[in-house]
């Protein structure tokens, strides 16, 4: 029986990952960087310190971390984000459908506290969910499972009463290894690894259709 549905939050809630993919990329090539974009793309769903290792990385070592972080915060502080403005369509019925059924829900992204909670507020969906979760605030960021673990035992769900709402291979990676199902969203641009999900929707009305088709079949039995 379904008891909780946890969130991820970029490419989950809103459309975030085409905005910090080709921004990251612009940023990159102006500071001499001439690998591939996807290359680029394999940094989603990590949080900050894995991301600055891999482009670390992917700079060769010619530029330090600090100096990546630096360019990284100048380009986007230059360029904020309006979350609403890329909030996929439905997201806040869904949310407002899946607590009708009683269920708990969380957001766990990989994202720091303060990003988290801007762009929950932006949204106006900050009080549909029970628990937030970020994975600075836990042992090991995904593709471990700390991030959903602590949320299921924050809302007193055991791991199989979970769904996972993902789009990322980490993020999937990690509901997996939480033992819980994972519902997809696929990825057709940024070539995410998503073969480990239990199921792949399109949206987030996929998403509920599938979770309401599981309700009425446990309540039938």
């Amino acid at each position: 029986m379904i008891k909780a549905v946890l969130f991820d939050m970029d490419g989950i809630l809103f459309d975030s990952e085409g905005y910090y993919m080709s921004g990251t990329v612009a940023w990159m090539r102006a500071a001499g960087y001439t690998g591939t974009n996807e290359l680029v793309y394999t940094i989603i769903g990590t949080n900050m310190a894995q991301t600055y290792d891999m482009l670390y990385e992917m700079f060769d070592h010619r530029l330090s971390r600090e100096e990546i972080r630096q360019l990284n915060d100048d380009y986007f502080a230059d360029r904020p984000l309006n979350c609403r403005e890329v909030m996929f369509p439905g997201i806040p019925e869904v949310l407002a459908k899946l607590k009708e059924y009683g269920l708990k829900l969380a957001c766990c992204s990989s994202s720091p506290r303060p990003a988290i909670d801007r762009a929950l507020r932006e949204m106006g969906i900050t009080g549909d969910f029970d628990v937030i979760i970020d994975s600075d605030s836990v042992k090991q960021p995904k593709p471990a499972p700390d991030v959903y673990l602590t949320a299921a035992a924050a809302v007193g769900a055991e791991p199989a009463e979970c769904v996972v709402y993902e789009d990322s291979r980490f993020g999937i990676e990690a509901g997996k290894n939480a033992g819980m199902t994972v519902i997809a969203r696929e990825d057709r641009r940024f070539g995410q690894d998503q073969s480990a999900c239990d199921v792949l929707v399109k949206d987030c009305q996929e998403m509920l259709a599938y979770i309401e088709g599981e309700l009425k079949h446990a309540g039938s039995h």
